[in-house]
């Protein structure tokens, strides 16, 4: 499964999913950690640009199910930490976190488990001033029928993308990154303990390797507010020793000319080019490591 595969649909339906209510700037100004420093001025089209590279909390939990691995709650965050989280830095991470651990459970149709991520979520989300996202009538109506749950749990992984953009076109995309940066810790953090105990599937190593990409830009952005956000700094930090372990890890990109074929009787072009990555069950566990010593300070 390519990342980045399911973006487009995924924006399409937040989009729906979303109420019309405006939000309230100035309390959401007033409840930020640090408004009174901040980084320089970047376009939302060069932060967009990076992160839509980075997969959906869905797509990992999908490629996880595919795979044939069972259910395990034991890799996601507690819903039971969420009073810990009383800093908008932690807050906007952990709401990535829990992002990721709702599309996981929705994925394998764990309602119960579901509904409390749900609700860790709109409370971290109210925490942060961006709860009007999450349409509230939609929800209830849903929630009256047990039919409807995944369409319940989609809809609040769907509006994370119109989030994205609200927090950028603000002047605060630093929550943005926070918030990315979580979910896509969270996604590795799982993968690489499912890995570890199949250490025959090949994709899922493959999987982890393609991150390697995904990790240099998110420390490109966490990097445009190192000087003007302590916190940002020392997240950069710990980020370097993830990024020593990937180091070890060879993604290797070979073009060939495309070609064309027939394809149900359409036309369509064949890209013959191929990526290949190197990577050893003992730099997935490495990285599982590294991931792990960054998540534990992250939600405790």
């Amino acid at each position: 499964m390519k990342l980045g595969k399911l973006s487009i649909v995924i924006l399409a339906a937040a989009l729906a999913a979303c109420g019309g209510k405006k939000p309230d700037e100035q309390a959401f100004l007033e409840s930020l950690d640090t408004t009174q420093t901040q980084g320089p001025s970047i376009s939302e089209e060069v932060i967009g640009d990076i992160l839509q590279q980075i997969p959906a909390p869905l797509e990992i939990s999908v490629l996880l199910k595919e795979s044939g691995q069972k259910y395990n709650v034991s890799y996601l965050n507690t819903p039971d930490n969420l009073s810990k989280y009383n800093s908008n830095f932690k807050k906007a991470l952990n709401l990535g976190i829990y992002g990721t651990d709702l599309g996981y459970t929705n994925i394998y149709e764990q309602n119960q488990d579901g509904v409390k991520y749900m609700s860790s979520i709109k409370d971290l989300a109210d925490g942060l001033n961006i709860g009007q996202f999450f349409d509230i009538a939609t929800i209830g109506r849903l929630a009256t029928n047990s039919k409807n749950l995944d369409s319940l749990l989609l809809i609040t992984t769907q509006n994370f993308n119109s989030i994205n953009h609200y927090l950028q076109t603000q002047s605060r995309a630093n929550l943005s990154v926070l918030l990315l940066t979580g979910g896509w810790l969270e996604a590795v953090h799982i993968v690489c303990n499912v890995s570890q105990g199949n250490l025959a599937n090949k994709q899922l190593q493959e999987t982890i390797g393609e991150q390697k990409v995904i990790l240099e830009n998110i420390m490109l952005l966490l990097s445009f507010y190192k000087d003007s956000d302590p916190n940002m700094a020392s997240l950069l930090t710990d980020m370097e020793a993830l990024k020593a372990e990937y180091d070890k890890v060879s993604i290797t990109y070979t073009y060939k000319e495309s070609t064309f074929e027939v394809v149900d009787g359409v036309m369509v072009i064949k890209d013959n080019s191929t990526t290949t990555i190197d990577i050893t069950p003992e730099d997935v566990k490495n990285i599982g490591n590294a991931i792990k010593t960054i998540r534990t300070k992250i939600i405790s």
